[in-house]
């Protein structure tokens, strides 16, 4: 999407994929000119920034559960199972709450081995959110954010750690976007959704659960929407936002607005090639007032 703005406009964009945790942090020491997250920030860090600060949501994805069980390519699991899994109750791929929703499959007894992410990630706030949702034990223990403290397992850094870690780890469990899933090939879980359905990650199944949240879209683009309701939505789906202050650098700030505006509109033609969902018109409508409300150097546009 950069690469097609940049050739288009002539300006170049320099992007590095950190993680949440880095791009919040190299935005609120200013040494990024917009950073990227799939966590929305926290009173503390937009107090850290100094300035006001724009959420901006940009893309829509789907955090896929991947495993590694050999001889297993279909599997369900439903928020008691993934819980379990995370918690480190639930030790064996044979264990009765997995069997008991996996009728057909036949389970081995082999350990699980839990992969989590080992910086701070949107991936990982998306993952936990959702896992808060709809696990009060989960949510007790150990709670939402782009880091917790993950009762076991082992950590990788980034989506490509973790799926490296469960590409090459029989018996292992661990999630990344969708993304990540489909160039490694690696198989994903069947997640049981709030209609009571087992469904895949998918850019459709992402789409339905975003439907909800375009038609009752806060006006500052902050929307979480796991477990959204909906017979195929996905249930682990979440926004990616840009971040950036709301008073942008005289020097930038016409090229910023020319490439939010683009991202938000028809960059998005580029996002289900890359596994990710197209911006439903609500949310374009949001991002247009947002965009706007932006100023140069204190004045407006």
């Amino acid at each position: 999407m950069f690469d097609a703005w940049g050739r288009a406009s002539g300006a170049q964009v320099n992007y590095q994929s950190v993680g949440s945790g880095a791009g919040i942090e190299q935005l609120t020491k200013k040494t990024v000119d917009f950073g990227a997250s799939d966590a929305i920030m926290t009173d503390d860090q937009e107090k850290a920034a100094g300035a006001p600060v724009v959420h901006l949501p940009v893309t829509l994805g789907a955090v896929s559960v991947g495993y590694n069980v050999p001889g297993v390519t279909n599997l369900n699991l439903d928020a008691d199972a993934l819980s379990g899994i995370y918690l480190g109750t639930i030790k064996a791929w044979n264990d009765p709450k997995i069997a008991a929703i996996n009728a057909d499959v036949k389970l081995p007894n082999t350990p699980i081995a839990v992969v989590y992410r080992s910086d701070g990630s949107g991936t990982s706030y998306i993952f936990t959110n959702y896992l808060s949702a709809v696990s009060p034990d989960w949510k007790s223990k150990v709670g939402a954010g782009t880091s917790v403290k993950w009762p076991v397992g082992i950590g990788g850094k980034g989506s490509e750690g973790v799926a490296g870690q469960v590409s090459q780890t029989p018996g292992s469990i661990g999630y990344f976007e969708l993304a990540y899933a489909k160039q490694n090939n690696i198989t994903s879980v069947n997640l049981k959704n709030a209609a009571g359905k087992f469904v895949p990650p998918s850019v459709a199944g992402a789409t339905q659960a975003a439907a909800g949240a375009a038609t009752n879209m806060p006006a500052d683009g902050k929307a979480i929407i796991v477990n959204a309701p909906g017979d195929q939505s996905y249930p682990i789906a979440g926004f990616s936002w840009i971040l950036s202050y709301q008073d942008l650098d005289a020097n930038k700030g016409k090229a910023l607005i020319d490439l939010f505006t683009y991202t938000t509109t028809e960059g998005q033609q580029f996002s289900e090639d890359l596994f990710y969902a197209p911006l439903p018109a609500g949310v374009q409508k949001v991002d247009s007032a947002i965009i706007s409300s932006l100023t140069i150097a204190g004045k407006p546009q």
